[in-house]
């Protein structure tokens, strides 16, 4: 008997989301469909039939990823007023999120940049993607902060977005490598001298 399609959107969304949290510890190499066979107790047709291949559930992986990051990071934002206080609001959700280890791993795309970017394929093109609408995000509320004179005067918002990226991988590594307690707390400082407040 065939499965319904909300049996196998269940199925695929259960994959996916054993996927994120082993490719968040162990990379998206990390990912075999043996292993996900095994520990979801189906067949490994079953598991790949979802996808086709490693590399479209890879794909798929980097997109729920960035569905959980949106949700956690970009999401509290939204109602903050656009420029220097919804800047300080996302970097305040990333220290938080990286704080609660949403992924076993650490941040997802941190990992996943330092497993790709020496590499050329699609699942880095994805990752490079995701990475810029990030950055552009944060560029954006930069500049409007910096239109509106609420930074120094002459900042440079490109400048600013490196140093505040810098500064939260910086932190992922902290708690992450180092397993530092005091990471959060020093990122918080070091986003307040950057940004005021």
């Amino acid at each position: 008997m065939r499965k319904s399609a909300a049996e196998a959107l269940g199925t695929r969304t259960a994959i996916l989301e054993r996927s994120v949290a082993i490719a968040s510890a162990e990379g998206l190499e990390g990912l075999t469909i043996g292993r996900l066979a095994f520990e979801l107790e189906m067949s490994k047709s079953g598991v790949i039939g979802h996808f086709g291949t490693k590399e479209a559930l890879q794909l798929a992986v980097l997109g729920r990823a960035g569905e959980i990051f949106r949700a956690e990071v970009w999401a509290p934002a939204i109602p903050a007023e656009p420029g220097l206080p919804r800047l300080r609001v996302l970097c305040e959700a990333w220290i938080s999120y990286l704080e609660r280890e949403v992924f076993p791993g650490g941040c997802f795309f941190v990992a996943a940049s330092h497993e790709f970017d020496g590499r050329a394929g699609a699942v880095r093109d994805a990752v490079v993607s995701l990475f810029d609408a990030w950055r552009g995000r944060l560029r954006k509320e930069a500049g409007r902060a910096a239109d509106a004179g609420d930074l120094p005067p002459g900042t440079d918002p490109d400048q600013l977005v490196f140093e505040l990226l810098g500064l939260l991988m910086a932190t992922n590594h902290a708690i992450q490598l180092h397993r530092d307690p005091m990471a959060p707390e020093r990122a918080r400082r070091a986003v307040r001298a950057r940004l005021g407040g």
